[in-house]
């Protein structure tokens, strides 16, 4: 396999100045996959020098044909497909039927998307007072820092690259040290569909350095993230240097209600969706499973018989639905949760351990695990971030409601109901960015995403995102010469 593992910068691959590199490992088995170089400032900078040269012409280019090289690059993407999804399963756990089936088909769709929204971001011509015309344009901000997360690194390396592309931005995008090949791939296949140099750069690199600075630095005009709240809360304050525009998707402690009228078979195959998927290692999980006390028992049952159910193993073996998480820390961090939940008097009825097969045992696995907790508890208020659920009880949708926006996120949440007014209702009051009904996790690159309270603020996708990645000028023109200026002589 062509693995690339060097810095792009300036439409090449390049070596870190330093020399400075960082073993990228495959978590079924911690064998290593590829030295990758890791960016320091003087990294940053360089990039940052080559999107600054690169912008002119790339923001002045008819967005027709900015857009015709997004699309070329969805075309890439899927005549690379296989590739890019085996690369990704190795370098972050996914299973190869999720890279395959999602991760790899939602890159492409959002390049897609976004290739035919390039010339379709319109200003407007702005009702006033006679004798004046009144337009605003939209303009693209200019050199953009973007981080992206190990969790979806691929896909999200879509979600924040190609909006701003759009626009008529330059990009230095960082993604996470732990998982950053897919990324680099994507660079590559840039430059084979003709990506002018410099208006992507990838420097994968250590967030305390290459984040921290790419946060901080003066020339970049804005910086999106997704990650952990308490890192967001880091680049919002190194960002004031230049009061740089600033994007966040944070955690999320997603609420998922099964009422007594839900449809028990599909509430439980899309709970299980949920939380299971990707290890559930998802910021939209759906991690408090929320239940009406006259179907718990019921539910749970089925539920914690499909949990039993699925397949744990290597990725990229056939027929393997749940794989590793995606380092050695970040496993023990999640078990740790479950000694938590005991400590507060949770009950785990399932799971909470490394599966008992030899053939795992060098890896970052952990069983689906199911705890009973009160809405109160730790592991019902911080983001575990894993195959982690809690289950608790109502009596009342008031009951429910409250239970829902009892954290301090509010990113996603669900609701199974057939009653559709509670479902609007539910809809309308959870303090949440999205909401699902008799669904979860459902993402489109024409619906905005993103949350409100300590999950952050600011939208990928759609027209909102078009937004994040442009500012507005208001321009005014005098049509009528017999208007007198303001200080006749």
């Amino acid at each position: 396999m062509d693995i690339q593992d060097q810095l792009f910068i300036a439409g090449k691959f390049v070596p870190a100045e330093d020399g400075a590199t960082l073993t990228s490992v495959n978590p079924h088995d911690n064998s290593a996959l590829a030295e990758v170089a890791m960016a320091g400032k003087a990294d940053i900078d360089k990039a940052v020098a080559a999107a600054k040269a690169a912008f002119p012409k790339w923001s002045r280019m008819a967005a027709m044909d900015r857009g015709r090289l997004i699309l070329k690059l969805a075309d890439k993407i899927e005549e690379k497909a296989e590739e890019l999804a085996l690369l990704e399963s190795l370098d972050t756990g996914h299973p190869l039927r999720d890279t395959r089936g999602l991760d790899v088909p939602r890159t492409a769709v959002t390049f897609r998307y976004f290739g035919g929204m390039a010339d379709k971001l319109e200003g407007s011509v702005i009702p006033v007072e006679a004798g004046f015309l009144n337009y605003m344009l939209r303009e693209p901000l200019g050199v953009v820092g973007q981080v992206v997360p190990w969790n979806f690194p691929l896909m999200f390396t879509s979600w924040k690259m190609a909006p701003a592309l759009a626009a008529g931005n330059c990009v230095v995008m960082k993604p996470a040290e732990l998982t950053p090949l897919s990324s680099l791939k994507i660079a590559q296949l840039m430059a084979e569909v003709g990506f002018p140099e410099g208006v992507v750069n990838i420097v994968p690199g250590l967030g305390q350095v290459a984040g921290q600075y790419i946060a901080e630095h003066p020339e970049i005009a804005k910086v999106a993230f997704t990650g952990s709240t308490a890192t967001g809360r880091r680049i919002v304050q190194a960002s004031a240097g230049n009061l740089k525009k600033v994007q966040l998707e944070l955690g999320g402690k997603g609420a998922n209600i099964v009422f007594e009228d839900a449809f028990i078979p599909a509430a439980v195959g899309g709970s299980a969706f949920a939380i299971f998927h990707n290890q559930g290692q998802a910021c939209i999980a759906g991690s408090r499973l929320v239940l009406h006390e006259k179907i718990a028992d019921e539910f749970l049952e089925k539920f914690i018989g499909l949990a039993k159910s699925i397949k744990v193993g290597n990725p990229v073996e056939p027929g393997t639905e749940m794989g590793p998480l995606t380092s050695t820390g970040h496993r023990d961090r999640v078990l740790s949760y479950v000694e938590v939940a005991k400590e507060q008097g949770g009950q785990v009825l399932l799971g909470g351990k490394a599966p008992e097969r030899a053939e795992l045992s060098k890896g970052c696995y952990i069983e689906p695990t199911i705890v009973r907790a009160k809405p109160t508890d730790r592991v019902s208020q911080e983001e575990v971030f894993g195959p982690f659920v809690t289950v608790t009880t109502f009596r009342t949708d008031e009951e429910a409601l409250a239970i829902a926006n009892g954290t301090e996120y509010g990113l996603g949440g669900g609701l199974w109901t057939t009653n559709l007014q509670r479902a609007h209702k539910f809809a309308r009051e959870m303090r949440s960015g999205m909401v699902w009904i008799n669904c979860y996790k459902r993402v489109n690159p024409a619906s905005p995403f993103g949350g409100t309270g300590s999950s952050g603020y600011g939208r990928e996708m759609g027209f909102e995102v078009m937004r994040e990645y442009t500012q507005a000028k208001s321009v005014w023109v005098n049509v009528d010469a017999q208007i007198p200026p303001y200080y006749p002589r």
